[in-house]
This record gives structure tokens, C-alpha cells and sequence, in this order.
């Protein structure tokens, strides 16, 4: 990406606002360690359920651990799952649908019909029937999301790889002997990376809900280690008088999704020639 695509990029209000949302929740969860007040998994049966105040700004919980060390740790495994799990399915969506695209014929046939077999199936169901066959861990959360999310992807890089196929500089090429390799990784891939990018940034969104709906519903992060999702299950049972167990954490879970949208939605604008505000 090219330093002026950067800063088109970034002069965008809402994309530099969805920036420094992003930056500045990285920032936290990173330095969890060190700025946390607390111990997240250290017991208090002195401070059950206390309201936020100047020693527990966020309050506690049913076992008078701090929310907001909490909450920075929470952080860490939540943006963690969100970004290999959307590495995972961009991967395997640039490989299938470069494929498709490059190849056509029977591949194109046989890789697509699969993908309109896995768009048929519900995303959340579909992976909560293969978490019932697993045991809850990040690392089997964020592969099981990243193998159960690459159709999107797919589709956009068999779309480009069409388009691009067609152009003059990569018949040229073809006509002067051009290999495969090196057409798909010199000409195709590179001038198709707009698009993914735009879809990956999105991509981490969509996965931290995935996250955070799977960890709600006991099947993600396990106890003793907290994300925002079970936070949120431990302050549905207290909800009626400690607010704070579910303000905090479903905030964050939107303001996270919030920022990454903003983000993609300015990078689009400014990496894509063909949207509305470049025209």
C-alpha cells in the first residue's frame, strides 16, 4: 500500500476516526500487562459485585475480580482470535479463488459449487456444529472461524482475477510467454489486493462478534482466561443490579466492530478507483 494511498486514506474523517478507535484499543490490550490495577483472576471476597469507583473503575464481578483488568486482558484474546481467524479465511479465500478465477472450467465449476454449499449453511450454526465436536480453546475458536469464513473472500478474488484476466498488460504478457506463477503473483494478485484488504479489515469485525457470541454461549474462551464474550455471560446473571458486568464489555464489543467498519469503509474509498468518492 502506498504511502499517498495512506494518507488519502486517513484524511477520510470517519476512516481516521475508525484509525485511532483501532490504534488505541490495540494500545490497551497490549499494554494490559502493565497497566492493569489488578490481577484479572484474582479473587476478592471482600469486593463482591462493587459498583464502579475510583479503586474499581469498571466495578467487580461475582467473584470480586476487577472489570477493568478484566477488560484489558479481555481485549488481548478477543482482537487475538479476530485477527488469525481472518488470516486464516483470507488465505485460504485468496488460494481458492485465484484458482477459480486463473483456471476456470472445471475448477472454477467445482470450487464455486462448494462455496454456494457453505453460503447455503448458516455461518454461526455451522460453526457451532463443529465446536460441539471439539473442546473450547482459542486456538480451535480461531481456526474453526477461519475455516468456516473464507466464501466471501473467495468469491471477491475469483471476481477480480476475472476482471483482471482480460486487461491488455495480461495478455501481453501471456502472449510473450508468460508462466502461470508468475502472471498469477506478478500481474493478478497484486492488483487484486484493494479489495482483500477492504474485506479483511471488515473480516476482523465480523469475527470478533463470532468470538464474543460463541464465548457468551460457553463454547469459546474458556474460564479462567476472559474475553469480552464471557464477561458479558458472567454479568447476564447479575444484570438486574450490576449493570456494569454487561455495559462495559458489550461496549466494547461495539466500539471495536464500529472502528473496524469505520476504518474499511475510508479504505475503501480511498484504495478503490471505482467508489463513489474517487469519482
Amino acid at each position: 500500500m502506498r504511502l499517498d494511498m495512506i494518507k488519502k486514506a486517513l484524511s477520510n474523517p470517519l476512516a481516521l476516526a475508525g484509525f485511532i478507535i483501532i490504534l488505541t484499543i490495540f494500545l490497551l490490550a497490549m499494554l494490559a500487562p502493565i497497566i492493569s490495577p489488578y490481577d484479572p483472576d484474582e479473587i476478592n471476597v471482600k469486593a463482591i459485585l462493587l459498583g464502579p469507583s475510583w479503586s474499581h473503575w469498571m466495578g467487580t464481578d461475582g467473584l470480586g475480580r476487577d472489570v477493568l483488568s478484566r477488560m484489558l486482558h479481555g481485549g488481548r484474546i478477543s482482537l487475538l482470535v479476530g485477527l488469525v481467524a481472518v488470516g486464516i479465511s483470507t488465505a485460504i479465500g485468496i488460494v481458492l479463488g485465484a484458482l477459480a478465477g486463473y483456471y476456470r472450467g472445471w475448477v472454477d465449476t467445482l470450487i464455486m459449487r462448494i462455496v454456494d454449499v457453505m453460503l447455503s449453511i448458516p455461518s454461526f450454526f455451522l460453526i457451532l456444529a463443529v465446536i460441539a465436536f471439539l473442546t473450547p480453546s482459542i486456538i480451535n475458536i480461531m481456526i474453526v472461524i477461519g475455516l468456516t469464513s473464507w466464501m466471501g473472500v473467495t468469491r471477491l478474488v475469483r471476481a477480480e482475477f476475472l476482471s483482471l484476466s482480460e486487461r491488455e498488460f495480461v495478455q501481453a504478457s501471456r502472449t510473450l510467454g508468460a508462466k502461470d506463477a508468475r502472471l498469477i503473483f506478478t500481474h493478478l494478485l497484486p492488483n487484486s489486493l484493494t479489495p482483500i484488504i477492504v474485506s479483511a479489515v471488515l473480516g476482523v469485525a465480523s469475527a470478533v462478534l463470532m468470538e464474543s457470541g460463541l464465548s457468551f454461549l460457553g463454547l469459546g474462551v474458556q474460564a479462567p482466561q476472559s474475553s469480552w464474550g464471557n464477561i458479558l455471560t458472567d454479568g447476564k446473571e447479575y444484570i438486574q443490579f450490576a449493570w456494569w458486568l454487561s455495559l462495559y464489555p458489550g461496549m466494547a464489543i461495539l466500539i471495536t466492530v464500529l472502528g473496524y467498519n469505520l476504518l474499511g469503509e475510508g479504505l475503501r474509498d480511498a484504495l478503490d478507483p471505482r467508489s463513489g468518492a474517487n469519482r
